[in-house]
């Protein structure tokens, strides 16, 4: 299929307190993500390249030990293998997603 509503995607709980939907191309996936209040996502690293734009709420963001508060219009441009993580300082946080390659546990 090449159309979507988001609203009708089904969802899966990642981690406590973070929901996403998704859909994907051969290379390339968007996810629409949703953040608790609260809600800590560890420091990690993956090997896929990730941009995140930040449709509503607040979140502390860390790549690669530099930190920065980021709202609504704000994007954050993660490189494969980057240590990074987020907290929700005002929520619930609205985040899409884009990843290459294709996240595959995070089809859903």
């Amino acid at each position: 299929m090449k159309f979507f509503k988001i609203s009708n995607l089904p969802q899966k709980e990642i981690l406590q307190g973070i929901t996403l939907k998704s859909v994907h191309l051969q290379n390339l996936m968007v996810t629409f993500v949703t953040l608790a209040p609260g809600t800590v996502l560890p420091v990690h690293s993956h090997e896929h390249e990730q941009i995140s734009v930040v449709i509503s709420g607040m979140l502390r963001f860390f790549v690669e030990g530099e930190e920065r508060i980021v709202g609504a219009g704000d994007v954050v441009c993660v490189p494969s293998h980057a240590l990074h993580g987020a907290e929700v300082i005002e929520g619930p946080c609205i985040v899409y997603d884009s990843w290459s390659p294709v996240r595959k546990d995070y089809i859903v």
